[in-house]
């Protein structure tokens, strides 16, 4: 009996060893996925094409600057057609370990907001993306918990599924599914699941290319599972590595439009 109960808690044990190596693991890749292109700077202009659930399409013209420094993250979006919601620019600022902080100018208003932390579910100007979807790709890693739920194939590449539960229960979804491929480390779809553990959107990658020696995302597409309605964004434009000034990343920049 001894003996046997012994034999169970090296099993027990050796269970639990290999699960801290998954998890431990799991992080690594995440990390390797969202920090596998190596730039100072990121520049595009990208083509938003929003389907409706009857098929109708509307589109929205943008440009981002992102900057990286010092393990904090400067984002800017700037909407500059249709005339709608030209004008509107979105300002992100995240550092590792911190809630990311957001404003937004909207030109009707003629001033900057201050996006609050309950707004991050609401819809980004009108696409299937929320606030704290735009910044989703680059999310630190440290604010989830991860693990390697298996592995297979996707579109003939094989990946690693992995679950990601964020720490942050405020956060608005309740877990992410990532397919991360094996080669390249490039994340090819999250699956994204609501509070009550339904899976509500799906993010995918429809189309990657190599762009100065770094194989980058140019056709992605976000779907929204219960609406049947969809953006995807075609980066038509992208430059690494070009300087940017630093005023743009500015709430004076944001109300001015001018560096």
């Amino acid at each position: 009996m001894n003996r046997r109960l012994h034999i169970a808690a090296v099993i027990a044990l050796a269970a639990f060893a290999l699960s801290g190596l998954s998890a431990q693991s799991a992080e690594e890749i995440i990390k390797a996925s969202r920090e596998r292109i190596s730039s100072t700077t990121v520049s595009t202009r990208s083509r938003l094409v929003i389907t409706a659930k009857d098929g109708g399409t509307s589109e929205r013209l943008i440009d981002q600057y992102t900057s990286k420094s010092g393990g904090t993250e400067q984002s800017v979006v700037v909407f500059q057609k249709p005339t709608s919601v030209a004008g509107t620019r979105f300002l992100t600022v995240a550092s590792q370990g911190k809630t990311s902080d957001s404003w937004i100018f909207l030109p009707a208003l003629g001033k900057v907001r201050r996006v609050a932390a309950g707004e991050g579910s609401g819809s980004f100007m009108g696409t299937d993306m929320s606030y704290d979807d735009v910044g989703l790709t680059n999310r630190d890693t440290g604010a989830d918990t991860h693990l390697i739920l298996r592995e297979e194939g996707l579109n003939g590449k094989p990946c690693w599924v992995i679950e990601s539960i964020p720490k942050n229960t405020d956060f608005q979804y309740s877990k992410l599914v990532l397919w991360v491929e094996k080669s390249s480390h490039a994340t090819l779809k999250v699956e994204l699941y609501d509070k009550r553990g339904e899976l509500i959107k799906i993010l995918e990658i429809l189309k990657m290319e190599d762009k100065q020696g770094r194989l980058t995302a140019t056709e992605t597409k976000m779907s929204t599972l219960k609406a049947k309605t969809s953006t995807t964004i075609f980066v038509d434009i992208i430059k690494y590595d070009d300087p940017i000034p630093a005023s743009v990343f500015t709430t004076k920049f944001l109300e001015t439009g001018r560096p």
